[in-house]
């Protein structure tokens, strides 16, 4: 299959208005206020959501006050970035509801990563929007991320020599739209939402939660549901609290090994993106090149 056309939004000029929404968890008033920070620092105009910081259990506010968060963001031409305050629980309830005609109308990228996956994954099915699975929190973060906003210049993320994920490489160079996020996320979309990936690269990167066996059964979900046909290349992003954890004789490494060595693609270790202490950022959506001979993730912009 060839690589998907991808929506763009201009990109992020200063005295752009920006908008933090809580589509998920809620923040602390604290975390909203440090994320506020950075985007003024920018030179950003910064507008926070009617229900930000609402509380519903584990939840930002009920969903439909979540959802209407997000799409009055969508709906209003003078917001050109929606910027999650954090992930935690929820986007997968309101995912389906976006107003998907105003995002092809004027579109505008969505900042996030963890449950802001489900998010992503939307807007990639029914828009082909590029996003950032970024990070506000921490200088390197917050840089990486607003680079990817404010240039319209590729990208190339190189290989962590340390990261314990190279040691699951699968030589070889692969083309194709970077589709993913969270594992945890991108398998519970399967049947409810998960985008074509038919011609993509898949990205994957995860925190640990139970075990290697939840690894394993979200990388079995994806591959017996034939949700990994056409694939093209697989990029593994951070997977942290695995790297002394051991079950049976087995750690992450033979179970990446197990499962991803069955789709004959290339497979690229040690993308330092995904969960963690300052984190870096990459777009979601566009082309990429990946390069295990010189450990490179090349990726479009998520801009024009």
């Amino acid at each position: 299959m060839p690589e998907r056309p991808v929506l763009r939004s201009p990109r992020l000029r200063p005295g752009d208005r920006v908008r933090l929404v809580s589509p998920a968890s809620f923040p602390s008033q604290e975390l909203l206020g440090e994320s506020a920070e950075v985007l003024r620092g920018w030179g950003l105009l910064v507008e926070v959501g009617e229900h930000a910081l609402d509380q519903w259990g584990y939840l930002a506010g009920r969903d439909e006050d979540r959802l209407s968060d997000l799409n009055d963001a969508f709906r209003d031409p003078g917001v050109r970035a929606l910027f999650a305050t954090r992930g935690g629980a929820g986007a997968y309830r309101i995912a389906g509801g976006i107003d998907f005609d105003a995002v092809r109308a004027d579109p505008k990228p969505v900042v996030g990563f963890s449950d802001i996956t489900n998010l992503h994954l939307a807007l990639w099915r029914h828009c082909g929007l590029a996003g950032v699975h970024g990070f506000l929190a921490g200088q390197r973060s917050a840089t990486a991320t607003r680079d990817l906003l404010m240039n319209s210049e590729p990208v190339t993320l190189h290989r962590d020599p340390e990261a314990m994920t190279v040691a699951a490489e699968v030589p070889g160079t692969a083309t194709g739209n970077l589709v993913g996020g969270h594992l945890g996320t991108v398998a519970h979309a399967v049947g409810v939402g998960l985008p074509s990936l038919d011609g993509a690269i898949l990205f994957v990167e995860a925190e640990r939660a139970i075990g290697i066996g939840q690894i394993d059964r979200q990388l079995t979900q994806l591959i017996r549901s034939g949700s990994l046909r056409g694939l093209r290349g697989v990029a593994l992003g951070r997977f942290p609290g695995f790297e002394d954890y051991v079950d049976r004789g087995w750690n992450l490494v033979d179970v990446l090994r197990d499962r991803l060595g069955v789709l004959k693609v290339p497979v690229l270790g040690g993308i330092d993106a995904g969960h963690g202490s300052h984190p870096l950022s990459l777009p979601v959506g566009p082309i990429a090149v990946l390069d295990t001979d010189v450990g490179t993730l090349t990726v479009q912009p998520a801009v024009r």
